[in-house]
């Protein structure tokens, strides 16, 4: 979704609600294509599971984001193709993200999808709305869409004392999110029958964050490699079992066979 331009917000504004209550959430502009639409997916699916369990944070994507009343009355509805907002009630879900809805909060990070047709404005009027009037504390970008031929780039910023310093990736070309406690880096393979590369977060160790449905195949596989540790110790218990039994029977077997030859024999006789 595109950005509009930075305006000046300082001013003591009227939200009145009869004023906002009916804001617009969609835009009906359609993604650009599968790519972008399951890459925000993926995001969206790899912060929860990395916060599995929590509802202290909302991630949100190609949704409209409202922070000013100027906007509402430009009628300016734009946001980012994917944010997160930490430290809010993230249990229930929004059509669009007020900020004066949701005590001032504006997203903590945002992920926004370049394109040739956004790039300018991804890395121009977009990263200046995100560091001047939201004060977004980390900004990314990536794209463009590989699977049209493109050779994408992942591009990160920090919000610093002066604006946004650029953050500068490990030798894995992966960028360090403080915001995540996670790094931010490509991986390539499939998800959701699409093979690309994509945007995904590893954890402090470079171990990839899994999506809900990799993380139930890995505890499918878990259980199912537990279950055969499990019938292969009992199948090694009930050898061991059947050997001892076959043991103690031929001890038994021989120990009749002694006792039978013992009795078989004459007793001598006496000494005088």
């Amino acid at each position: 979704m595109e950005a509009g331009p930075v305006e000046a917000v300082g001013q003591a504004l009227d939200f009145t609600e009869d004023f906002t209550r009916e804001l617009p959430c969609e835009d009906g502009i359609p993604l650009e294509n599968l790519w972008h639409r399951l890459q925000i997916n993926l995001l969206d699916d790899c912060v929860h599971q990395l916060w599995r369990g929590r509802t202290d944070f909302y991630a949100g994507g190609n949704m409209f984001v409202y922070y000013s009343l100027q906007q509402v009355q430009r009628q300016d509805y734009k946001g980012p193709d994917f944010f997160v907002v930490k430290d809010v009630d993230g249990s229930y879900v929004r059509p669009c993200w007020v900020a004066w809805r949701e005590g001032g909060r504006l997203p903590d990070v945002i992920v926004e999808l370049l394109s040739p047709s956004t790039r300018g404005v991804d890395l121009g009027a977009k990263k200046a709305l995100y560091e001047r009037v939201f004060r977004t504390r980390e900004y990314f970008c990536y794209g463009p869409d590989p699977t049209q031929g493109g050779e994408p780039e992942l591009l990160g910023w920090v919000l610093g004392r002066d604006g946004y310093e650029a953050l500068a990736a490990d030798e894995r070309g992966w960028l360090w999110s403080r915001v995540f406690g996670a790094w931010v880096g490509e991986w390539e393979g499939e998800y959701h029958g699409a093979r690309s590369r994509w945007l995904r977060l590893y954890d402090a160790e470079g171990r990839l964050i899994p999506t809900a449905a990799e993380a139930a195949q890995a505890e499918a596989e878990r259980a199912q490699a537990e279950a055969e540790r499990a019938r292969a110790e009992a199948e090694a218990e009930r050898r061991r079992a059947e050997a001892a039994e076959a043991r103690a029977a031929a001890l038994e077997a021989e120990l009749a066979r002694v006792q039978a030859l013992l009795s078989s024999q004459p007793e001598k006789p006496s000494q005088p």
